[in-house]
């Protein structure tokens, strides 16, 4: 029987830690060039799919090679370098488009998981500052990394990396060319949150933002590890590199080490970590009760994004003087790929989005660190935030008080309340050919968002100027008519 190096590195994982589980192993290896090139709908080899890039083969926007992969990560023999150039256009959108999505039938978007990456650049082929980019994302965008300058918000550039948590963010650092920086989502499907942990080089992860509330759901086949990129009118594409390793998705224990299962100092601690911050910033608009101590009283806020104002938020810590440390240990289970449905591939480009409040427990620091800019988000226009939502919602934002420490200033945030009703909504029959526009009303469905395809079960129609396309057999989206 034969075994790749992937597969005997998660089964070395298997025999010296007994509480997690590996779900889907991403880490490229020597085999994994070839699965990519081979790849096809009706040849599903291999880890990943791979239709998401420009007009050129596969090798064209994704090389491997051992150089391109954390020093730290022993349990990848590879890593990846994802390239977006001027002919990363996928399907004739104008995002530029360099992706691939686990290809698995295990339970990736059920109960609590972590989803492992180490990313970075170089100032060779830098990401443009000027351009938005969404990384590592899903399908509903409800996590997420960023870089660049941020589509609505003032100013031209932006020199920072950002998690996001339904287009609010959470955490950002100035993302310097050459550091390796290690994440995992510590993703909670069932109880609708999302933590952030974080480290770089060759550091253990350790919990940066405790968990957010957050509408999380996966189908298992809509999660991009790579790069979508939004044009911005009058620049020049540039070739632009991403770095990847050390991709995998795990179930029980979340595994810290750097190495990741099977590798040479492979070893797991619990997912109850005490969190740490760096000089990074961290926004939240969650209620946290966190192990440090704290007279503040708790108050909620629930911050939403619209452009009838901008809004930013802070975490507000009530606290009692302890910590947890678990020792833990865990398996690696290795799940042979299979055939998976493919899931479109859209963009809000502007929308109300809604973060619900709610009291969390975890570890976290006693100072958290806001000396960086507040995330704030501006839709277009009145149309475009009603074209993201279905049926009648309600927006509301309710003001919070951020806790007062050393080094740290408190600062109100206004109260703003907006409704929206939207009541149109018309079923497009799931056909590759299935044609729409948004009639004299204003549709849901928004500028680039799906509207039809195989496997396709949502409702709707386009927003007003705006046409259902067929771009595929499995993917319609609403383009401008």
């Amino acid at each position: 029987m034969h075994f790749s190096k992937k597969a005997l590195a998660a089964l070395i994982g298997s025999a010296t830690s007994a509480n997690g589980a590996i779900l889907w192993d991403g880490r490229f290896d020597s085999s994994s060039m070839a699965d990519l090139e081979a790849w096809s709908w009706s040849n599903a080899v291999g880890d990943y799919q791979n239709y998401i890039h420009g007009t050129g083969n596969i090798t064209d926007y994704v090389a491997l090679d051992s150089t391109y992969k954390n020093p730290a990560d022993s349990g990848s023999a590879l890593g990846a370098k994802i390239t977006l150039d001027s002919t990363s256009y996928w399907e004739g959108q104008t995002m530029r488009r360099t992706e691939l999505i686990p290809q698995t039938s295990a339970a990736i978007g059920s109960g609590k998981v972590y989803y492992h990456f180490s990313m970075k650049r170089e100032d060779t082929n830098a990401p443009s500052i000027n351009r938005e980019h969404q990384i590592c994302f899903f399908e509903s965008h409800f996590t997420e990394m960023k870089s660049g300058w941020i589509s609505g918000e003032t100013g031209s550039s932006d020199p920072l990396l950002r998690w996001e948590v339904s287009a609010t963010s959470q955490w950002s650092t100035n993302w310097t060319a050459g550091v390796w920086h290690n994440i995992a989502y510590g993703i909670d499907f069932s109880a609708g949150s999302v933590e952030f942990y974080h480290s770089t080089g060759s550091d253990a992860l350790t919990l940066t933002v405790p968990a957010v509330s957050v509408s999380a759901s996966s189908n298992g086949a809509d999660w991009h590890l790579g790069v979508l990129e939004l044009p911005v009118t009058g620049q020049t594409d540039g070739t632009e590199d991403f770095y990847f390793s050390g991709v995998y998705i795990e179930s029980g224990s979340l595994t810290t080490s750097i190495a990741g299962p099977g590798g040479a100092s492979g070893s797991s601690s619990s997912s109850s970590a005490t969190s740490s911050v760096d000089s990074s910033s961290v926004l939240s608009s969650s209620v946290v009760s966190s192990s440090i101590p704290s007279s503040s009283p708790v108050v909620s806020s629930s911050i939403p994004s619209s452009s009838a104002a901008q809004l930013s938020s802070s975490s507000i810590i009530q606290s009692s003087p302890t910590s947890i440390a678990v020792a833990i240990q865990q398996s690696s289970i290795i799940s042979s790929p299979s055939s998976s449905a493919k899931k479109s591939c859209t963009k809000n480009i502007a929308s109300a989005i809604v973060t619900s409040s709610s009291v969390l427990s975890s570890a976290a620091p006693s100072t958290f660190v806001t000396s960086k800019k507040s995330c704030t988000k501006k839709a277009s226009s009145a149309s475009a935030i009603a074209s993201s939502l279905a049926g009648n919602v309600n927006v509301a934002a309710s003001s919070s008080m951020a806790l007062t420490s050393a080094g740290v200033s408190s600062k109100p945030h206004t109260t703003v309340t907006m409704t929206i009703t939207q009541t149109t909504s018309t079923t497009i029959a799931s056909s590759a050919g299935a044609t729409s526009t948004g009639g004299s009303s204003s549709g849901n469905i928004a500028l680039y968002m799906q509207c039809g395809g195989k496997s396709w079960t949502g409702t709707g129609t386009c927003v007003s100027g705006s046409t259902c396309k067929a771009q595929n057999d499995y993917y319609s989206q609403c383009v401008s008519a």
